[in-house]
């Protein structure tokens, strides 16, 4: 057979593949209009933190005290803060500094806390239990006092809030992995796996945690709006990002104070910002487990 065939079969060979798992997406999101939803304003939101800080109508952090505190119009679909910053610009510049908190955060303790509880729960004796030390002494602390103290005493850089945000769900990604693993570790497919002479670490990575995805993807979802939550709550208490940079917690923060005295649209936008970006990612988890369930992959 020639190389041409070969490479002929072998691109014929990937094709079907290729459109099944296209296929499979399309069904999953058309399957269930809220997983469409969801899919939808994630879309956006991540569509707003790619271009958004370039197509905003105003500089989000130009001042100007002779537009303060002005309610919505067309010059300012937002309305403009006490120092005269244009809200609605800042609002769609946020986007990008709390997506990216809840990315790294959620990427980094998917490693770290996600291999961990497959360990525990794949080899057990010591592993488990050191693990199991761990989580439990994570999760002897409120979370969210946590997460003050690691920044207080870190110092509250992105950096730090998404090291802090990492290491207060790390618990909760063990528990969920470790119970995952310590089920199928005895599988039959796995005593097939080791019989045909694969190692611990290849049985893990190739068979163990695709298996384990379909619910990782779950806690993943749920776990990024938790993340811009903590985000949001450290710097509405002073110990998130520094002012003057845009994120919604210091918004909500600073437009708290004057919801008294009438200027409403200072709070009001930039929470319904977090509530939608919450509400997207706890939607998302279904689909996502859907996706990558090879279960549901006929």
């Amino acid at each position: 057979m020639t190389e041409t065939t070969l490479n002929a079969s072998a691109a014929t060979a990937l094709k079907p593949a290729r459109n099944s798992i296209f296929s499979h997406a399309k069904y999953v999101i058309a399957e269930n209009p809220v997983t469409g939803m969801a899919f939808a304003l994630f879309a956006l939101i991540a569509l707003a933190a790619l271009i958004g800080p370039y197509i905003v109508p105003h500089d989000p952090l130009a001042s100007g005290t002779a537009a303060s505190l002005k309610p919505p119009s067309f010059a300012h679909w937002f309305g403009t803060d006490q120092l005269g910053r244009d809200i609605f610009s800042r609002v769609v510049v946020a986007t990008r500094l709390d997506f990216i908190i809840a990315l790294a955060s959620v990427a980094l303790v998917f490693v770290a806390g996600g291999f961990a509880g497959i360990a525990a729960g794949f080899f057990g004796g010591w592993t488990d239990r050191i693990v199991g030390r761990i989580s439990d002494t994570i999760m002897a602390f409120p979370l969210f006092v946590l997460a003050m103290g690691i920044v207080a005493a870190l110092g509250n850089t992105v950096t730090n809030i998404v090291i802090a945000t990492a290491i207060i769900n790390f618990p909760l990604y063990v528990r969920v992995a470790r119970a995952e693993a310590n089920v199928r570790r005895d599988a039959g497919f796995v005593q097939a796996a080791r019989l045909s002479g694969n190692g611990d670490f290849r049985i893990l990575l190739i068979h163990i945690l695709p298996n384990i995805m379909p619910i990782m993807m779950v806690q993943i979802s749920l776990t990024m709006g938790y993340a811009i939550l903590n985000a949001a709550g450290l710097s509405f208490i002073g110990l998130g990002v520094k002012p003057p940079t845009p994120e919604w917690g210091i918004m909500v923060a600073e437009g708290a104070a004057n919801i008294i005295s009438g200027e409403w649209w200072m709070a009001l936008f930039p929470g319904a910002a977090l509530m939608i970006a919450v509400f997207c990612f706890n939607l998302l988890g279904d689909g996502l487990r859907d996706l990558v369930d090879p279960q549901r992959r006929t």
